[in-house]
Parts: structure tokens; sequence; C-alpha cells
């Protein structure tokens, strides 16, 4: 279920990054990479003659299944980002969130007026109570869902629901309190789509910071060759790689996703993909070509 609009594990929504560079012959890599849970911004080092590679392994914890273990090779990230690179061709990009700040009249806990202000030892502007003193902090949305292949094809639902009333969409919402990514992500997809889904290995992590958002995207497959639409959805359907409606997606997320997909299947190697979606200054939400994609990192 998503309505309109946090990497796993953080509570700032952001996971620490330590990279390592080391010389690779024309081409941009980067070596070792720790990943921990770290309530810092996350901090890129881009060089045009240094790369980045993330050994790592992750196992899915699937509901009714043994674990699956998912092995991610080397990341790179894309020498013609479609954003401009603010440090010039060798820098240290720290990467902060770029939304605004929901104003907030009232504290949730007693209901008395705030003010807005920056706290001590803080840097942004937050809401205070001025009766009780609490301090109260947004913080991203996780989105999660499933991009299902069957036959060579990829599964979508037409939206039921506002916004976007009426466009494809992959199966995807909001995650819930008390559940996994991967658990959030097949329950959208038997919402959304009435498909029992297994999870094969994460697709695609991308974030939007003006709203507020992060999409885990996971790859997967049916257990059953059955679908429909659920509450949301008003069609569900199979899509040729050719034929998916581009034009009538329903967020720039599913524009970003989709073509990435489609760009690793005529490659003949799907890989997972990171990026920060970007829209382009003085257009439409709603105009979902409008965006740049940022700091793209690719096994």
């Amino acid at each position: 279920m998503l309505k309109t609009r946090q990497i796993l594990g953080c509570s700032s929504g952001l996971v620490s990054h330590r990279w390592k560079p080391y010389s690779s012959t024309g081409s941009r890599q980067v070596s070792f990479i720790s990943i921990s849970t770290c309530s810092k911004p996350l901090l890129l080092s881009s060089s045009s003659s240094s790369s980045t590679i993330i050994p790592t392994t992750t196992t899915l914890l699937l509901p009714g299944s043994s674990p699956r273990r998912t092995r991610f090779g080397a990341f790179s990230m894309s020498s013609a980002h479609s954003g401009p690179n603010p440090g010039g061709p060798s820098s240290s990009v720290a990467v902060h969130s770029a939304g605004n700040a929901r104003k907030i009249n009232f504290c949730q806990w007693c209901g008395g007026p705030t003010k807005h202000e920056i706290p001590d030892g803080e840097e942004k502007i937050r809401a205070i109570c001025t009766v009780c003193d609490k301090i109260a902090y947004e913080n991203p949305k996780m989105v999660v869902g499933c991009l299902i292949e069957h036959d060579n094809m990829v599964l979508l639902c037409k939206r039921k629901i506002q916004p976007s009333y009426g466009l494809w969409t992959l199966p995807a919402g909001y995650m819930e309190i008390g559940e996994s990514a991967t658990e959030g992500a097949i329950r959208e997809t038997w919402e959304e789509a009435c498909a029992e889904v297994e999870v094969l290995s994460p697709f695609a992590q991308l974030d939007i910071p003006l709203i507020g958002q992060t999409y885990v995207i996971f790859l997967a497959r049916l257990k059953k060759p059955h679908f429909s639409p659920g509450p949301e959805s008003s069609e569900c359907r199979l899509f040729a790689l050719d034929d998916i409606p581009f034009d009538s997606l329903a967020f720039s997320s599913m524009v970003v996703t989709l073509k990435l997909y489609a760009e690793d299947v005529r490659a003949g190697k799907l890989k997972f993909h990171y990026g920060i979606i970007n829209k382009k200054p003085g257009t439409s939400p709603s105009d979902i070509h409008a965006y740049t994609l940022d700091y793209h990192l690719q096994s």
C-alpha cells in the first residue's frame, strides 16, 4: 500500500559505508566496504581513477522457507551519473537529506504548542514543545516491493487509489512495524496482486530525500502462476520487456527501477543498484520523467 510517500537497520535512515579506493586502469571502481548502522551522513569518495568494490554477504529470511544466501560482488559508480559532481573530479561528497521538514505545530505527547529552533548540539531546526520540552524527530519512510519475473515478463498493477490513480506500478508499499523488508514486500504483493511470491534477491535501493522515502525493491518469482487485482488495484498484468508502459507508470521510482531492470536484462546480467532520485527544480511532482539519478552504484 503506497498512498503518497530509512535504510535497513538504521534509525536515521542511513548506512555508513567506509570506502577504500584503489587504482584500476581505465575503470571507476572501489575496494573493500564495511557496512554498519550509523546516524551520520553517508560519505562517498569518488575519483576518476578509483572505484568501489563491496564484497558482502546477506541472508534473506523468508516466511516458511530456509534462509537463502545472496552474494554481492563488486560495486562500481557510474562514470556518467545524471547529476553534477559537487566536489569536482576528485572529492569526498557528504550526502545529506535534501527534504524539507514538515512543520509540526503541536506536541505529539502533550498537545502543547511547539517552537521551531535548533536544539543545543544539533544542526537542524526541530519542533520543540514549549510545555514538556520534548523534541519531535522526523524519519524517512521505507517503501518495499517486488519486481516479479515470470516467463520473461514482469508483473505490474494498475492503481485504483490516489495518488496516480489508473497508472501502473510494481506491487509496493510502506513497510510496517514488526516486519522485515522481505516480509513487507511479500505482504504488499499479496495485497495488491493476490500473488504468492518467493523473494530471490534485492535489486535496487533508491533514496528520494525530497519526500523522505527509501525504496527497496526485490527480485521475486511467482510460487504459483496465479494473480488478480487486490483492493487497491484495478488490473494486474504481465508485460514483456518491450511492452512496459513507461509513459503510464505511477512514480519516478518505478521508471528508474524498470529502466535499470530492462538495461540489465538486455546486457545479460542482473545487478544490484543504489541511487538517489532527485526531482528537477521547478517540475511537477506528477512528472515522472523529471528527475536525475545521482550517485548510481551497481554491482
